[in-house]
């Protein structure tokens, strides 16, 4: 059997427990500081023989254990009771995703970035039982997702990626490629593919020694182009509306334009292709029969079935201990004195 949490962000609120714990020790310590000063505790407690402390402690235990199930309610636990190992044939595919500011320009619509990412997202839609993973690059490389066979959780990482999610500045292809390379286990007979989309811009150097080096290691690399040769500049934005345009040190407007040269020379060293990237459908279909012609390799992927969600358990139960908690009263019971929990008889 196994567990997963599907809202882990509520697991915060458990906090909220200890915190009344103290409250209500501090309510206690309150109380009896004016007992003392009211007059002699023995006398307080004569005056009021039928105050239970047993069952004070049972009602904020109840409370806190419903408040507890709540809390878990929240998270929404599943239990996953079956799982299957399924047996798969295709290939690991790392997207390189270029997120440097460039990839901000206008020059296709709606901009260079929301092209890729629909590109992306059509090529994972005709994926069949292929792996994939995601990097994103700018001056410097950063993994996003592993390699995975899982395509909605890939799509949401892809939506969320832009330009701030990479610190360093500058478009380093060398250690985008660098970076997917890692991404693959060596030792498998999988086939490797590295599917580039980037405007060309390099600030790198060797990346073609990258490339050579890729080649030996079996890697492939396809290449898309996305923009222009003509180019445009690169808008600054503010709440979607732009405010100015990026400029140089000389006060200039910048105009970032399509390196296509760069593009194919990388995929050319890898024994791959290139294909500007302007078409959604040429590149999804020039993909797909780039896909047929690499050959398959059956692999084992564990995959977890029914997951059912357990939070109505959880919620009755809080509920139930929430209603029985109305009926108890903080005044003693037969049974319960007759136990003296507490000591309380002399």
């Amino acid at each position: 059997m196994y567990d997963e949490l599907d809202e882990k962000k509520y697991l915060y609120l458990l906090v909220i427990i200890p915190i009344v714990v103290l409250l209500y020790l501090f309510n206690l310590y309150w109380k009896r500081k004016k007992q003392r000063e009211f007059g002699d505790l023995e006398l307080v407690k004569k005056l009021s023989p039928e105050k239970s402390v047993f069952k004070a402690t049972l009602k904020i235990s109840a409370l806190l254990l419903a408040l507890a199930c709540v809390i878990l309610a929240l998270v929404n636990p599943k239990i996953g009771t079956k799982v299957e190992t399924v047996k798969r044939e295709g290939i690991d595919i790392v997207f390189a995703i270029d997120v440097s500011k460039s990839m901000l320009a206008e020059d296709i619509a709606p901009s260079r970035l929301d092209k890729t990412k629909q590109i992306v997202s059509q090529i994972i839609n005709n994926l069949g039982s292929d792996r994939i993973g995601i990097v994103a690059y700018a001056g410097s490389a950063f993994p996003v997702l592993p390699v995975t066979t899982d395509y909605s959780v890939a799509k949401m990482f892809l939506q969320s990626m832009n330009p701030g999610m990479v610190s360093s500045q500058g478009t380093s292809l060398d250690e985008a490629i660098q970076l997917s390379a890692t991404f693959f286990d060596e030792k498998s007979k999988t086939a490797k593919l590295v599917i580039m989309i980037s405007d060309g811009e390099d600030h790198s150097q060797g990346v073609e020694d990258v490339a050579e080096e890729a080649n030996k290691n079996g890697l492939k690399i396809l290449t898309i182009g996305v923009g222009t040769e003509k180019g445009g500049p690169i808008p600054l934005k503010r709440n979607g509306i732009v405010e100015s345009y990026q400029r140089d040190q000389n006060g200039e407007v910048v105009t970032t334009k399509l390196n296509e040269a760069t593009l194919k020379e990388i995929a050319k060293a890898t024994k791959g292709g290139y294909i500007n990237g302007n078409n959604t459908k040429q590149v999804v279909d020039y993909v797909k029969n780039a896909l047929d012609n690499i050959e398959k390799t059956e692999f084992e992927t564990k995959q977890f079935a029914n997951y059912q969600s357990q939070f109505q358990w959880l919620a009755g139960f809080a509920f139930l201990l929430l209603f029985i908690d109305i009926f108890f009263l903080e005044k003693k019971t037969h049974w319960v004195k007759k136990m003296n929990l507490f000591n309380e008889k002399e």
